[in-house]
């Protein structure tokens, strides 16, 4: 049994799992707009979709973390680190409609509020992937972790042109280790740096 090597297992080895753009439009637009909780899903799944947050940074967002004016929104990171991003127009407008229409009154400044029960208490990150969950259903899809949206928006920005430090800073990285594994997902360009492989079988 000593001579048999060991299964070799690279760390990050494997490809990040993404979605189709039309899966991730499913996902959002099957969000009932009719309701106050589909409101509020709606504008939780198009802010996890275009800015990649994690689920624990979607839950700490607070109502004083958006700044309208300037078109930025502070995000509570890893760590305790506190990072801006742009805001974009999608994410804004979404917001907009949730905080303006269907968003409880009360003293609580968490943007993300349940909407059944008194008082409204603000969402979890395990309420956060319930959510996720819940619209895969509605999208016909198997049941997803809402890290397959931060996939598929850095897959999606590679294929775009945007270099890997660059998507570092839209997901927060801590390290390029973390960003590199993207790498891997824009084939086109791996063709053009792979050699031809020597000899024939």
């Amino acid at each position: 049994m000593g001579a048999v090597p060991a299964v070799a297992n690279w760390r990050l080895a494997g490809l990040p799992r993404t979605l189709s753009a039309g899966q991730v439009e499913a996902l959002i637009e099957g969000c009932d707009t009719g309701s106050a909780v589909g409101v509020r899903d709606r504008a939780l799944l198009v802010m996890l979709a275009r800015l990649g947050l994690r689920t624990a940074e979607a839950a700490a967002l607070q109502l004083e973390d958006v700044d309208w004016r300037s078109g930025q929104i502070l995000i509570r990171g890893k760590g305790n680190r506190v990072e801006r991003l742009p805001l974009p127009q999608t994410v804004g407008e979404a917001l907009a409609e949730y905080v303006t229409t269907t968003r409880p009154r009360c003293s609580s400044r968490s943007v993300f509020l349940t909407v059944r029960g008194r008082p409204p208490r603000p969402l979890t990150a395990m309420a956060v992937r319930q959510i996720v969950a819940r619209a895969c259903g509605r999208a016909g899809l198997p049941r997803l972790g809402a890290h397959r949206l931060r996939h598929t928006l850095a897959s999606d920005l590679l294929r775009a042109g945007n270099s890997l430090p660059q998507i570092g800073q839209v997901l927060r990285h801590h390290s390029q280790l973390s960003t590199a594994i993207y790498a891997k997902v824009d084939t086109a360009r791996l063709r053009g740096v792979a050699r031809p492989w020597p000899g024939r079988w």
